[in-house]
Parts: C-alpha cells; sequence; structure tokens
C-alpha cells in the first residue's frame, strides 16, 4: 500500500510522555492507515474507511 502524502495525526488519547501512541492518516483516498509513532517507518495497519469508523464506534463504546 502506498502511502505517500499520509497526514499522519497523534490520537487523542495518546500521552505526551513517550507513552503508547497511535498515529492515524485519514485524509488518502479509500484508506485510513494507523501506525506506531514510535516506529513511523515500521509496520502500518490499513483499513478501509467503513471498517475504520466501525472500529473506532466500538472501542467508543467501551471508554
Amino acid at each position: 500500500m502506498e502511502l505517500t502524502g499520509a497526514r499522519w495525526r497523534k490520537s487523542s488519547r495518546s500521552s505526551g510522555n513517550g507513552g503508547a501512541c497511535v498515529e492515524v492518516a485519514d485524509n488518502l483516498p479509500g484508506v485510513v492507515a494507523v501506525r506506531d509513532s514510535k516506529d513511523p517507518t515500521g509496520p502500518t495497519l490499513t483499513f478501509t474507511p467503513t471498517a475504520w469508523r466501525a472500529f473506532v464506534t466500538q472501542i467508543s463504546h467501551r471508554a
């Protein structure tokens, strides 16, 4: 998956102390990418926008 041009943003739940940080790029057509902010050149997970919305909805109800 080509992620050139991805604009990464940290989760609003991430702390500023270098802890468990997740970044999301949702500006690319047809894909939402997720990565570990401590390893920006490492692996990413990709979702369709529909699958990402379903995931976020599910975790929002559990928080």
